[in-house]
């Protein structure tokens, strides 16, 4: 992808939308990028806690649109990864606290006065202010979605949306796949939901149980050694350009997809 300005979505909330910024921020960090990620899930503020930052947070972005703080007094940098950066959600406000406009001028700060090479911007689910205030000054976007049902269904409305906004790069980033499971016709594979939602997987992880614990210690999973860590880090590799194969599923059973032909009447046009 060669935006800069990269929003992270979903239709459906609890895909892995924060995680996912979490990891691919810190995996572009370490490829040598110069990184900010921006959670403007703005009355809950979860991206500071997955990325353990959370004691460090005095300003946060409501205060940098009202005026309150400098930008670079909001901006936390990590200590594990130098070129890794947090602009922290508030936890007080509301969504109506956010002005497209301003926030649009805040990205371009981070941009083109701060030096940052990629701006990942962490979107609250659904699609309502918070959504578009995330998109606003996006160029491209990372669609988090699950092989199930209720999550690929509300991805298809977050691309038409991002479409319409006129994003440039869209890409999925399927999230949480079993192997088994698809080799057994009860979950989608990779194949199906590119045929659904006729957007190209940038990324596919693997479901593991490494990445609870590394939110709940506060460390990306691409600082440490597990399956889930790895294919965040393929994903960032691809992000920036590189061939990087996606790995091998077991052979898919297809009687599953009747069912979903049905329902989402065969793919993006």
């Amino acid at each position: 992808m060669n935006a800069k300005v990269i929003v992270v979505t979903s239709g459906k909330g609890g895909v892995g939308k924060t995680t996912t910024t979490a990891n691919i921020g810190a995996a572009l960090a370490k490829l040598g990028e110069k990184v900010v990620v921006i959670d403007v899930d703005v009355g809950l503020r979860n991206l500071d806690v997955v990325m353990g930052l959370e004691s460090r947070v005095v300003f946060d972005l409501v205060d940098v649109l009202e005026g309150k703080c400098r930008l670079s007094q909001a901006v936390i940098r990590d200590k594990r990864v130098e070129t890794l950066y947090l602009l922290p959600a508030s936890q007080t406000r509301d969504k109506d606290a956010l002005d497209p406009e301003v926030f649009k001028d805040v990205v371009r700060q981070l941009i083109e006065d701060e030096g940052f090479d990629r701006v990942l911007i962490d979107s609250p689910a659904g699609i309502e202010s918070g959504f578009k205030t995330a998109a606003a000054p996006a160029q491209g976007a990372l669609v988090v979605v699950n092989p199930e049902v209720s999550s690929v269904r509300d991805a298809d409305r977050i691309i038409g949306l991002l479409e319409a906004q006129q994003v440039r790069e869209i890409r999925l980033v399927i999230n949480r796949l079993r192997p088994k499971m698809v080799a057994s016709g009860d979950m989608l594979s990779e194949a199906d939901i590119l045929e659904i939602l006729g957007v190209k997987p940038i990324g596919i992880i693997p479901e593991d149980d490494g990445i609870l614990v590394s939110t709940n210690v506060g460390e990306p999973a691409v600082l440490g050694k597990s399956k889930a860590g790895q294919a965040f880090l393929d994903t960032a590799r691809r992000l920036k350009g590189e061939e990087v194969p996606y790995p091998k599923l077991i052979e898919e059973d297809k009687g599953f997809w009747a069912v979903w032909r049905r329902l989402f009447g065969g793919g993006r046009a």
